[in-house]
């Protein structure tokens, strides 16, 4: 990213919402990762490259399901 790392991104977006999901991105091992964000309150981790299918499910299971939320 041009002007901000993932922490820095995470970090960012936890001031703006402590409660909002964050799913990390990366190339590097699910263990580099979590070495680096530990503490950071990351909801999920995928690694780079993956199936579009495996990103649209971390996705459902990360945001509130409609009835959580007061929806129908």
């Amino acid at each position: 990213m041009p002007r901000m790392d993932g922490q820095e991104v995470l970090q960012q977006l936890r001031r703006l919402d402590p409660n909002i999901p964050v799913l990390v991105m990366s190339g590097y091992s699910d263990l580099e990762v979590s070495e680096r964000f530990v503490g950071m309150g990351a909801s999920g981790f995928i690694q780079k490259p993956f199936d579009p299918r495996d990103l649209s499910a971390l996705v459902c299971q990360m945001l509130p399901s409609k009835a959580a939320i007061g929806g129908r």
